[in-house]
C-alpha cells in the first residue's frame, strides 16, 4: 500500500469511527502542527489551545476532505488560522498594572459617562455568565479565578481533559456573546455611539 493509499484508508477508517486510524492520522500529523506552534512561537496552554482547536476542526471536517493527499496541507492551514487567531486576540490586549498608583494615571477620574458604561457593562456581563448553561459557566469563572489556575487545576476540578479547556472557552466565549443580557447591551451600545 502507497503512503496516499494509507492515508485514504486510515482517513476513511476514522470516519467509520475507528479510534485506531484517528490515533495514527494524529500520531502522523502532529509534527506538523508542531512545525506551525515553533513557527509562531506558540508554546505551553497556549500551543495546546492551537493544537487541539486545530484537531477539532479535523474532526469537524474529516468528511469534507476529498483527496487525502491534500490533508497535510489542510492541517497545516488549519493549524495556522488557530495560531494567526490567537495572535490577534492578543494585539485587542492592553497590558495595565493592576498595582499601578491610581494617581500616577492620566485621567484619575473618569467622568459620569465612562463609570456609568462601566457599570452597565459589568452588570451585563454578570448577567450573561448567570444565563450560561452551568458547564460554561463554571469554566469561565475558574478562568477568571484570582490568583489564576493552571489548566491542569481547572480540568481537574471540572474533570475534563486539560486539552479541550481550549476549545470550550471557546464555545463558551461564543455563547455568552449571544446571551439576551450582552445582546442587549451590545445593541444599546452601538445605537448609543451611532447617536
Amino acid at each position: 500500500m502507497t503512503g496516499n493509499d494509507e492515508v485514504a484508508f486510515l482517513v476513511d477508517a476514522a470516519l467509520q469511527g475507528d479510534h485506531r486510524a484517528w490515533d495514527e492520522l494524529v500520531e502522523r500529523y502532529m509534527p506538523l502542527v508542531g512545525s506551525v506552534l515553533l513557527r509562531y512561537r506558540i508554546s505551553g496552554d497556549d500551543a495546546s489551545d492551537v493544537s487541539q482547536t486545530t484537531w477539532l476542526r479535523l474532526v469537524e471536517h474529516l468528511g469534507d476532505i476529498r483527496d487525502p493527499n491534500a490533508l497535510p496541507g489542510w492541517i497545516v492551514t488549519t493549524a495556522k488560522n488557530e495560531a494567526f487567531r490567537l495572535l490577534n486576540g492578543r494585539k485587542r490586549t492592553i497590558a495595565m498594572d493592576p498595582l499601578e498608583d491610581w494617581k500616577t494615571r492620566a485621567d484619575p477620574a473618569p467622568d459620569v459617562d465612562a463609570r456609568l458604561l462601566s457599570h452597565e457593562r459589568h452588570l451585563a456581563l454578570l448577567e450573561g455568565i448567570e444565563q450560561l448553561r452551568p458547564g460554561y459557566r463554571t469554566l469561565l469563572l475558574l478562568l477568571l479565578a484570582d490568583p489564576p489556575l493552571s489548566y491542569d487545576q481547572i480540568g481537574e476540578r471540572l474533570g475534563i481533559p486539560r486539552g479541550s479547556i481550549g476549545p470550550t472557552r471557546a464555545r463558551a466565549l461564543a455563547e455568552l456573546r449571544g446571551t439576551p443580557a450582552l445582546r442587549a447591551f451590545l445593541d444599546s451600545y452601538r445605537s448609543a455611539k451611532e447617536k
